[in-house]
């Protein structure tokens, strides 16, 4: 098996794959059970997901965005983003690893990646929320230094127990 690299999305080369990447996950998170779909189609409704793939280069547009690759043999395997939420604060958004990715460790080569590329643009704080049945995303958060915390934006009424929130101090 070859090993997992990870690298900064070359856009828009990359927004094809990394929309395919994008859209997989939606799949994967309405697939995952009968309550991830209702909060799948709560968060993201299929046409104003659409709206925000062909968002994604100017939503995580550099200087204080970035968008990651995981790549294995050439083919992208993983994606992952961060977006601007203030000057101080960053939050790490749709981490999906491929089924044939998981478990070779490039959910954290790429989460890490995320946490490096937003402590060098000078954030403060990294924030994130994940899915309360996801346990290997927790505890991959919590290995990386993630605390838990409360909700730091405004979530859907009927939501907010199902998410874990998660913080890291850069």
């Amino acid at each position: 098996m070859a090993a997992v690299t990870v690298r900064a999305a070359d856009l828009p080369r990359d927004l094809p794959e990394v929309q395919r990447l994008c859209w997989d996950y939606r799949d994967y998170l309405a697939g995952f059970s009968d309550e991830m779909r209702v909060l799948t189609e709560t968060f993201y409704p299929a046409e104003a997901y659409g709206e925000l793939m062909a968002a994604l280069p100017v939503k995580h547009a550099r200087p204080r965005g970035a968008i990651f690759l995981a790549e294995r043999d050439g083919a992208a395997v993983g994606c992952g983003m961060i977006q601007p939420l203030n000057d101080a604060d960053a939050e790490i958004k749709r981490v999906y690893m491929s089924p044939a990715a998981r478990g070779t460790g490039a959910g954290y080569l790429l989460s890490q990646a995320l946490i490096d590329q937003a402590r060098a643009d000078g954030y403060a704080r990294v924030l994130l929320d994940t899915n309360r049945e996801f346990a290997p995303a927790r505890a991959l958060y919590e290995k990386l230094g993630f605390r838990k915390r409360g909700p730091y934006s405004e979530v859907p009424p009927g939501t907010e127990e199902h998410l874990a929130f998660y913080e890291l101090t850069l």
